[in-house]
């Protein structure tokens, strides 16, 4: 161990104050447990502050477990159950403030994002949990059973297990919770640090990609669509048997708004996506019944009337039909509803709200996300196999997860 920094120990060391981190260290704290919360970062809740806008979409009334993905969907239903939108509304309750329900369950603060982050903190500090900002880890040691019971000082009759390095302290604990995010947007400090633990004690991590994030497409979609970009439209995005009926918005690279993100999570870089301009409307239905109205003027209207006039009139230009009859009607009538993209790729980490892939569920307990072949080891929230759709599901998980953790370790 280096000989020049400060030793301190405490039970509990959680490192990353995020959502996940700050959940799990006041639960922790409040029974008792002496708890060191780490952070590379000059301040705590950094991904809290820039969410939704900077109001921070911190829950959703409908969550579920269908509502994430992860190797093993069973995974996230105990912690979900055992902390509830419910309980995080009440909390925020507390601290008097005002939220509202924006769309689809969401619900976000009046004021801004900060007033999460200052009542997480405002928690941590009624709970004597201990802050550490701008440390960073270098260097995670575990101490083998055999060397412990040759061991007779204090801290290690207390049951010392991990040891974290840092410029200044050497940070001791029989309990180690990380809770360090995943890859996304790294000019926010998102590194692969609780994956490289996880591989460092032997815990699986399933492969990582892009989530919630905007799609690319190629240059010969792109020279179609492209040139509208910042033109938007409420469609129907599906991939087999998944779909989501939310706004689209048309990128300089591709396609983005909350209909992309949802859908972006399921793609596998291969299927397209199916994109329904009209979702439940029959766009095209006068034309069908009044052949004296068949004409690119008449299409034209009745596509204005649901989309804009430039989207509108793009479509018309790709896919007119060669003739006015009912069957050519039909086949434009489904083509409009079942238009196909096929991405090149995504805008990648720097724009994906989340990290698909993580730590596997299969090495985790359920019921307090404690590695099950590596006792006092836990991880909790992004960097774990369990990746929430759009609209304050991942917070929630943060928040059970947290939770979860903080009341095992």
């Amino acid at each position: 161990m280096t000989q020049n920094v400060e030793q301190l120990t405490f039970d509990v060391v959680v490192v990353g104050a995020g959502a996940a981190g700050l959940m799990c260290a006041i639960q922790a704290a409040r029974r008792g447990r002496r708890v060191a919360l780490l952070d590379h970062a000059e301040r705590a809740g950094k991904k809290i502050l820039i969410s939704g806008g900077g109001r921070c979409n911190f829950t959703n009334l409908h969550c579920r477990p269908e509502n994430f993905l992860s190797s093993n969907p069973h995974f996230a239903r105990s912690a979900l159950a055992r902390y509830t939108p419910s309980d995080f509304i009440a909390l925020v309750e507390k601290h008097r403030i005002a939220y509202h329900e924006k769309t689809l369950g969401q619900l976000f603060c009046d004021g801004s994002a900060e007033q999460i982050v200052n009542m997480l903190l405002q928690e941590c500090a009624a709970a004597d949990v201990t802050l550490f900002l701008r440390t960073k880890v270098h260097e995670v040691r575990r101490e083998h059973q055999a060397d412990r019971e040759h061991q007779a000082d204090k801290a290690h009759r207390d049951g010392q297990k991990f040891t974290l390095l840092t410029d200044t302290a050497a940070f001791a604990a029989s309990a180690l919770i990380v809770a360090t995010g995943g890859l996304s947007i790294p000019k926010m400090g998102a590194t692969s640090f609780g994956y490289d633990i996880a591989r460092q004690f032997g815990v699986p991590v399933h492969a990582c990609r892009p989530a919630l994030v905007p799609l690319v497409l190629g240059d010969e979609q792109s020279a179609i669509f492209c040139d509208l970009a910042g033109i938007s439209a409420e469609v129907q995005t599906s991939i087999g048997k998944r779909s989501f009926r939310e706004k689209l918005l048309i990128t300089h690279r591709g396609l983005s708004g909350p209909a992309v993100l949802q859908i972006s999570s399921y793609w596998d870089g291969v299927a397209p996506v199916i994109v329904d301009w009209a979702p439940g409307q029959e766009v095209l239905s006068a034309l069908r019944s009044s052949p004296g109205r068949r004409d690119p003027a008449t299409a034209k209207a009745a596509l204005r009337a649901r989309l804009s006039a430039r989207l509108a009139d793009r479509l018309l230009q790709v896919a007119m039909p060669e003739a006015w009859t009912n069957h050519a009607l039909a086949m434009f009538e489904q083509r409009l509803h079942t238009w196909s993209f096929a991405p090149i790729g995504t805008e990648g980490y720097e724009k994906a709200e989340v990290t698909a892939g993580g730590v596997s569920t299969d090495a985790l307990s359920a019921q307090t996300m404690e590695c099950r072949e590596v006792p006092g080891l836990y991880f909790i929230g992004e960097v774990v196999d369990v990746t929430g759709q759009l609209g304050g599901f991942n917070f929630q998980w943060a928040w059970a997860s947290g939770a979860a953790a903080g009341r095992a370790a």
